[in-house]
């Protein structure tokens, strides 16, 4: 079993920056990719960016705010969000995809307003 922990959202004005936090835990062999969603009320969950040992992604609406990195022997990935705006304002969720499987953390709320 894998169990995903995401930490460190909260409430910000906009133009404030936030940086989340995923560690992981179990028996997948590698952590090796990872990444993170956010889902805002209404919406449909998308994808914000994702790592692995070989690329960085990033969704269209990060416009270079946003910058994803990892620790694979610490299991951890870190979401550093910069000029966050109103509508970033969402559930923000760390995910690791296997070959057979996606695992999904609890989720951590990050909400934009003044």
């Amino acid at each position: 079993q894998v169990q995903l922990a995401e930490s460190g959202g909260g409430l910000v004005q906009p133009g404030g920056s936030l940086t989340l936090s995923c560690v992981g835990s179990g028996s997948i062999a590698s952590f090796s990719s990872m990444g993170w969603y956010r889902q805002a009320p209404g919406k449909e969950r998308e994808l914000v960016a994702s790592i692995d040992d070989r690329a960085i992604r990033y969704a269209g609406f990060v416009e270079g705010r946003f910058i994803i990195s990892k620790e694979s022997a610490k299991k951890t990935v870190y979401l550093r969000m910069n000029n966050l705006k109103p509508e970033d304002t969402a559930v923000y969720y760390c995910y690791v995809p296997t070959a057979w499987t996606t695992f999904w953390g609890q989720g951590t709320q990050v909400t934009v307003s003044s």
